[in-house]
């Protein structure tokens, strides 16, 4: 029997991979890290260290140590995935010991071919990284970056709140009573006015309904009949939980409005006003889920710091605006060349994939982004309106549907904002003006294209 001879392959521990390509070393100074939530793995260049590939811990003193070896190495640069949370912390620490730190979409370098091993991770970032093949993801300076962790952690606070509604309505309808049917909000004033009440122990269906509002539009009556109902004690203190949860986390966003006043007050400073600055609109009555800043005007706050009114463009309310600035602050056009850019990288606009000259597919790439939410959301709320933007996702959605619509209607959207924040210029629908007068004479000539063709002959007439 032959026997096969296999070669032994030496591990990647200590070598780095050779540069096959024969592509130049852009950056020499480079280090590549593989996060884990336990053990990095960090990689230099063989010239210098013994060992250029090293394993360190994730305490704060194993990253303290990791720092000094990178100094020691004479590292400038350094690049990492951005895996999770685990990235935050290492990030944090070598950006204040003056490393420049290259966050990157690991989407990008996944396609690797190869074993897959936390050490030939680490050296495959050093390479790609010194050869310049690595593009760094966008992050905003630290103040926006707290102020947008806090932004966060109160949209978490508020979905969480509105669960807790949830629970309340699903005792009330365990007991038979069609309070929140009734109520347009069964956390406004005239429904927690009727819960607090029953759970203090009123039963009497008519004593309750006295407790409404007076702009309760619903007739005493009907509010009697659904608040006659089975009042089991199980149910009555699920209820009970329900309201107290959803009181704190009250009290839980009151804290987060203070804090993000606090940092739009100490650590994000208004931009100087533009000479042809208009006064922003007058503030409107705050919804609850909107950041409730009790010494602060937000349009003004937004407008102050972006440079323009962006509550002016219909689809932008105060709150969308307020998350705008949170994830992205005021000065993130440096990092796009142009609008495409940046709505590619929202993933807003299409990916054809082209081969042997046919295109293959024309969708847009698969991104979850917050941003891109925050746009597609606000392009949902103009299927009505009766401007531009409305008229624009109407003929889209006729023509495409509605997820495409929605994403064009994002998109231009993005495109919009981009402009505006980064040219300082505000927004005037009258520029709008002639892209609907274009569209208007493109349907006017297809509908006479259509009625010659059947024979007809399309003549204007007055409407009086």
């Amino acid at each position: 029997m032959a026997t096969i001879k296999t070669r032994r392959t030496l591990p990647l521990q200590g070598r780095t991979r050779p540069n096959a390509q024969g592509l130049p070393v852009i950056q020499p100074d480079t280090a590549g890290i593989d996060l884990g939530a336990t053990l990095l793995s960090v990689a230099v260049p063989c010239d210098r260290d013994e060992k250029p590939v090293r394993t360190f811990g994730t305490f704060t003193p194993d990253l303290q140590e990791l720092v000094v070896w990178l100094q020691k190495c004479r590292i400038r640069s350094v690049a990492m995935e951005a895996t999770g949370v685990y990235w935050i912390p290492v990030f944090q620490l070598l950006a204040a010991a003056g490393f420049e730190v290259c966050l990157v979409n690991p989407r990008h370098v996944k396609h690797v071919r190869g074993r897959k091993t936390d050490v030939s991770d680490c050296q495959w970032l050093q390479y790609l990284h010194a050869v310049g093949l690595l593009q760094a993801s966008f992050r905003p300076d630290d103040a926006i970056c707290a102020l947008r962790t806090i932004h966060r952690h109160r949209e978490h606070l508020v979905q969480q709140a509105g669960e807790q509604i949830q629970l309340m309505q699903k005792s009330l309808d365990q007991m038979n009573l069609h309070l929140h049917h009734v109520l347009a909000d069964l956390a406004g004033v005239s429904g927690l006015r009727i819960v607090d009440s029953l759970l203090a122990g009123e039963r009497d269906p008519r004593t309750l309904a006295k407790l409404r509002d007076s702009r309760v539009q619903t007739d005493e009556e009907t509010i009697v009949a659904a608040l006659t109902g089975d009042w089991r004690a199980e149910h009555l203190f699920t209820l009970r939980q329900a309201r107290q949860t959803w009181a704190h986390y009250q009290t839980q966003l009151q804290a987060c409005d203070a804090e993000i006043e606090h940092w739009l007050k100490e650590h994000v400073p208004p931009l100087p006003p533009p000479p042809s600055a208009k006064p922003p609109k007058k503030q409107a009555k705050s919804h609850r889920n909107e950041p409730a800043l009790p010494s602060l005007d937000l349009r003004q706050e937004m407008q102050q710091r972006f440079g323009v009114d962006l509550t002016a463009v219909p689809a932008l309310g105060i709150a969308t605006v307020t998350a705008l600035f949170a994830e992205l602050g005021p000065d993130f056009g440096q990092a796009f060349s142009d609008h495409k850019r940046f709505a590619s990288w929202l993933g807003l606009c299409p990916d054809p994939r082209k081969s042997g000259g046919k295109v293959l597919r024309s969708h847009t790439r698969d991104v979850r982004h917050r941003v891109a939410r925050l746009f597609r959301q606000a392009a949902q709320s103009v299927y009505k309106s009766d401007h531009h933007l409305g008229r624009f996702y109407r003929r889209t959605r006729a023509k495409l549907g509605g997820p495409p619509a929605v994403t064009a209607t994002a998109h231009k959207l993005a495109r919009i904002f981009f402009h505006m924040v980064t040219a300082k210029q505000e927004y005037d629908e009258t520029l709008f003006e002639q892209c609907d007068q274009d569209q208007r004479e493109r349907h006017l000539a297809s509908l006479r294209r259509q009625a010659k063709n059947l024979g007809f002959d399309l003549k204007p007439v007055q409407v009086t």
